[in-house]
């Protein structure tokens, strides 16, 4: 098959990580550069790309087989919008709106429109993990029994200079609730089903800033599960995905920590060392009966790779979008859940977010 032409929007850091894995893919290629600022022109020119200042510009200009959205969060909506009125699909990079009522909006939208729903991919990239993949299917073999509790954590410390960088990150909206819990979320939904309510405490005792530091929230599944989840970004600690998958170089490796422990009726699974631990005779379940124990092996591949890969599948209409925008919603809706429980001190229910 020919390559498919895809056009990046947004020429920022993840951007520029988009357009990289464009060019190094064998199903896809650059078709052009969409970003209003001056360096952009730059790069498309290096890249050998068309560039254009404006979205709409560059949907009435060229034939494209798709668009990836790496803009502000408060432009996702607005843009992806333009590309539903064009019927191109759009890669949404998460989240997939500012706030639940835009994404509430374009929910309805998709939905209205005929033949549109399977075309938009939310850019939640860890579910195209083969650890993650992995994990599910296990869960979904029943091993591991019904599930009844979950321990998560992203303990990592980001440096002085990232602040400096950006001083917006100390202020309201710039703690790792908004940036870091998503990413969470996304994963915990997609391993153990609906959260439905969320409780939850928060510190900035150790960074003084406007914004927490640590906070401490516990879930509860619609399927009766429960769940812990520890977050912060000034603790010395290697137990977050970025410093576990292995996935991304960039980051320090701590090879025998783990971020998520998920235990059901009949075993439990520690990712992303995954190791597996059940009764070898479901029947005779007890603490003084020993388990059966596994490693589970599996091959690392790149989840942006493996999204990319998989967002060319859906334009070819050969697979239903992974991350849909119901499920980007639910993710913002989860977040925003715990914001609210952190201000009010109370037990906040995700139906009630909205």
């Amino acid at each position: 098959m020919e390559p498919l032409n895809l056009a990046v929007v947004g020429a920022g850091l993840i951007g520029k990580n988009h357009i990289q894995l464009i060019q190094s893919s064998e199903v896809c290629q650059l078709a052009a550069i969409v970003d209003p600022f001056e360096a952009s022109i730059e790069l498309a020119k290096k890249c050998g790309v068309p560039h254009f200042s404006d979205l709409n510009d560059m949907l009435a200009t060229l034939r494209v087989d798709g668009v990836i959205l790496a803009t502000p969060n408060n432009m996702h909506v607005e843009q992806t919008k333009v590309c539903m009125e064009y019927k191109v699909p759009v890669l949404i990079e998460k989240p997939v709106a500012h706030s639940v009522a835009e994404a509430t909006e374009l929910l309805n939208i998709a939905m209205r429109s005929p033949g549109i729903w399977d075309t938009l991919l939310v850019g939640h990239h860890r579910m195209h993990s083969p650890i993650i993949k992995r994990t599910r299917e296990l869960i979904d073999s029943d091993v591991l029994g019904a599930l009844v509790a979950v321990q998560g954590c992203a303990l990592f410390c980001k440096p002085d200079d990232y602040f400096d960088a950006a001083p917006w990150r100390t202020k309201e909206g710039g703690g790792p609730i908004l940036i870091n819990l998503i990413h969470e979320i996304g994963n915990l939904r997609y391993l153990c089903g609906e959260i439905v309510a969320v409780q939850a405490m928060a510190s900035n005792r150790r960074r003084n800033f406007d914004v927490e530091d640590t906070v401490s929230i516990n879930l509860s599944f619609a399927n009766g599960a429960l769940g812990t989840f520890l977050l912060s970004d000034t603790a010395a600690s290697g137990s977050s995905w970025e410093q576990t998958s292995q996935e991304n170089k960039a980051y320090a490796t701590s090879t025998d920590e783990n971020c998520y422990h998920i235990a059901g009726t009949d075993g439990s699974i520690s990712v992303p060392t995954m190791r597996l631990k059940h009764y070898p005779i479901k029947a005779d379940r007890s603490w003084w009966k020993p388990f059966t124990s596994e490693t589970i092996t599996l091959e690392r591949k790149d989840p942006l790779v493996e999204q990319l890969n998989h967002f060319c599948r859906v334009i070819r209409k050969q697979e239903k979008p992974l991350v849909t925008v119901r499920d980007g919603l639910q993710n913002l809706r989860v977040t925003e859940a715990v914001l609210e429980a952190v201000k009010t001190g109370r037990t906040v229910y995700i139906d009630d977010i909205g």
